[in-house]
């Protein structure tokens, strides 16, 4: 049973018993980690403010073979987001955030640009919750979307393949491909116009503090463009989306 030290955010814990936390991780070395942090609820906890949510922290912990919880000994805060944390915006939209994160992320399964895109997610939203969250918010949905395979093509008609026009409305189908004018049957009830579709391409290629610079006097299409996201995450998962309100609620019992 060997001592493991890696980088990670924590996502959220939950008590457990009278004085110890389970606690959630996103590691940057084995993924999603389960832990017990055994006193983590005493005044003097040799954790101090180390397991706050979405702080970022080197943890050292024990993992037992075929058991479900490794067994935390040691956290070294290297960023708190305290301050953020407790605005109740950042904490509805990074609970909902690493709520669908948790649905599609393997246990143990090591994803290092995961960690990257989430641990500067984090970063951009903490900076300015103010005016960054729902872009931050959509950055995240596709990035996700995305490293777990599941995100369209949006640049091209699915069935002819060709390049969309930066002025052409393109239909959303039932698999979230997007037809042309020339290949669709009948018109769908969702579209993606260009702006939109310019949108998506500025996601996929900059960070998330240049993406929410870059993405102002854009707010409509963004809610709905997280709207058809949340419906693709939606599917993907097998389940709905929970709203974003119960989950701050739930996040904050700890």
């Amino acid at each position: 049973m060997p001592l493991i030290e890696t980088e990670s955010l924590v996502l959220k814990s939950y008590n457990l018993a009278e004085a110890d936390k389970i606690v959630v991780l996103l590691t940057r070395d084995h993924g999603v980690v389960r832990g017990v942090a055994k006193g983590a609820k005493r005044l003097k906890s040799r954790f101090g403010s180390g397991l706050e949510p979405f702080s970022e922290i080197k943890v050292s912990y024990f993992e037992k073979e075929n058991a479900e919880l490794v067994s935390i000994q040691k956290v070294d805060l290297l960023k708190s987001n305290f301050t953020a944390a407790a605005n109740p915006d950042f904490l509805q939209k990074f609970s909902y955030l690493g709520d669908i994160l948790l649905s599609f992320a393997q246990p143990h399964d090591r994803d290092e640009k995961l960690y990257r895109m989430v641990r500067a997610c984090v970063a951009a939203g903490a900076d300015d919750p103010e005016n960054s969250l729902p872009r931050v918010g959509v950055y995240f949905e596709m990035w996700l979307l995305k490293l777990a395979g599941f995100l369209p093509d949006w640049s091209r008609c699915n069935q002819c393949r060709r390049v969309l026009e930066a002025h052409e409305d393109a239909n959303v189908q039932v698999n979230f491909q997007l037809l042309c004018a020339n290949c669709r049957k009948a018109k769908s009830s969702r579209v993606m116009d260009g702006k939109t579709r310019e949108i998506v391409a500025a996601v996929l290629k900059l960070s998330p503090v240049q993406f929410v610079s870059h993405a102002k006097d854009v707010d409509e299409r963004l809610r709905d463009l997280s709207s058809t996201l949340k419906q693709l995450i939606s599917t993907s998962i097998g389940r709905e989306v929970p709203r974003e309100t119960s989950l701050a609620l739930k996040a904050n019992q700890r």
